[in-house]
């Protein structure tokens, strides 16, 4: 059984990483300082090292050191926010194995660990995301799929089944937040290249000056810390699809060469004379208006065309509202499993509470919401003590919930639900959250005939 040391200071955060490392039949220990790790560093020998790059006591770099002095075949895998992937870079060209940014996808840490362990301890640089064939959050992990019932997921759904078994390059609108990378991974598992490789690249966590290596791969040798050759993400989705995640991010440069890519279908390692053909399909998504990059010459309108084949709108949460029980319903299951909880559900007053807020931060704010409350919660139920206060009173928004609570708007509030629904009385009463019955009695307290 691989150990692992996770230094954090964070105690949820470090907490929940422990459960779910754990129960992927790792043994795990915590420190939550650096020099509570050194400490440990010297009673044990461990297999990987997950350190954050900032600590209440020191940085992760000279814990680095501290790691590789202590056992130089320890992988160190540093964990970062994105405004200090600059240290993260250069923790890397001093030994450790990789870095990761916060927030991660549990199934990311874990398939970085597994090429740490595998790697038997040879150094590679390697930042950020590398080949990664799981569906991203926010939408559900695994094989699990879950399909909103309101029209603008059924919108999203048809346009994902249509473009899917189609070679085009398609372009993922959406806010922060709304599950851009799920519907790429969706696109790419219902297409034809389902068994290829699937690799998702945060343009804008790539620092410039190793962009092309990252993109294109490079040979040993041919800068300061290439010590081995690297596979490309061009070339490691080779026959699959490579997923640019905020696209709008790519510098001028980097465009330029990205596009010669895409139309040539070539690729040159940095420091190589050799041409690798590749065959590809590209998914982008931004939360950008890329139209405007364009206009404003920040975004190159030859790229955009290219990458603009088909475009989908991935709807904001507060215009889904049906499906957000469905969504925190699976958030709590997804949550109970990784924590090793047994949460059964949500009180009566936090699902008004839920339905009342405007989430801004749309699916990833709903999880993030949902698994902090399954791990602070004592009881069978959600309760609204544990929320946070702006979502817990949050002040009701009649014109999104289509909630009824027998006051002066209820009226005006079925006429609006039942135009949104185009007189449809089902839909109506989904959107009202009450059974047909109680609209049918209210139409008829009403007088409102259709």
């Amino acid at each position: 059984m691989s150990k692992i040391l996770i230094v954090e200071d964070d105690v949820a955060f470090c907490t929940m990483l422990k459960t779910f490392l754990e129960k992927k039949q790792y043994q795990v220990v915590t420190a939550f300082s650096g020099n509570e790790a050194v400490a440990k560093i010297k009673e044990h020998t461990f297999d990987v090292v997950l350190a954050d790059v900032r600590l209440p006591d020191r940085d992760g770099i000279t814990l680095l050191d501290e790691i590789l002095t202590s056992n130089q075949s320890t992988q160190v895998i540093i964990m970062t926010g994105y405004a200090e992937i600059n240290m993260a870079v250069n923790a890397i060209k001093q030994g450790a194995f990789d870095y990761v940014s916060k927030p991660f996808n549990p199934d990311t840490i874990l398939q970085t660990i597994e090429k740490a362990l595998n790697t038997g301890g040879v150094v590679e640089t390697k930042p950020q995301k590398k080949e990664v064939r799981t569906k991203e959050v926010p939408a559900p992990s695994g094989d699990s799929f879950v399909r909103g019932v309101s029209d603008a997921s059924k919108k999203l759904n048809e346009y994902v089944a249509l473009v899917a078994p189609t070679r085009m390059s398609v372009l993922v609108v959406g806010d922060s937040g709304t599950g851009k990378e799920y519907v790429a991974s969706s696109i790419h598992k219902a297409s034809k290249r389902s068994e290829k490789p699937f690799v998702a690249v945060d343009c804008g966590a790539i620092p410039k000056e190793i962009a092309s290596s990252e993109f294109f791969g490079h040979i040993k040798g041919s800068f300061t810390g290439a010590v081995n050759d690297k596979v490309g993400h061009f070339e490691a989705a080779n026959g699959g699809t490579l997923f640019l995640d905020e696209i709008g991010n790519l510098s001028y440069e980097l465009q330029v060469q990205l596009l010669r890519a895409l139309q040539e279908r070539r690729i040159k390692p940095v420091g190589s004379n050799k041409e690798i053909e590749v065959d590809i399909r590209v998914i982008a998504a931004t939360n950008e208006d890329l139209s405007l990059a364009v206009k404003e010459g920040e975004f190159r309108e030859d790229l955009y065309h290219r990458l603009n084949e088909f475009s989908i709108k991935v709807p904001p949460l507060k215009d889904r509202i049906e499906d957000l029980m469905l969504f925190a319903n699976h958030f709590l299951e997804e949550s109970n499993a990784e924590l090793d909880k047994h949460v059964v559900g949500f009180a009566d007053e936090v699902l008004e509470a839920f339905k009342n807020y405007t989430w801004p931060g749309n699916l990833r704010e709903l999880k993030n919401i949902v698994k902090r409350s399954v791990l602070l919660s004592q009881d069978e139920m959600i309760t609204l003590s544990i929320l946070p206060h702006d979502i817990a009173y949050a002040t009701h928004n009649s014109k999104q919930t289509y909630g009824l609570f027998k006051n002066q708007n209820e009226q005006e509030l079925i006429l609006d639900a039942l135009e949104k629904a185009n007189g449809n009385k089902a839909k109506a009463a989904r959107m009202l959250s009450i059974d047909r019955k109680t609209l049918y009695n209210k139409l008829k307290q009403y007088d409102i005939s259709l």
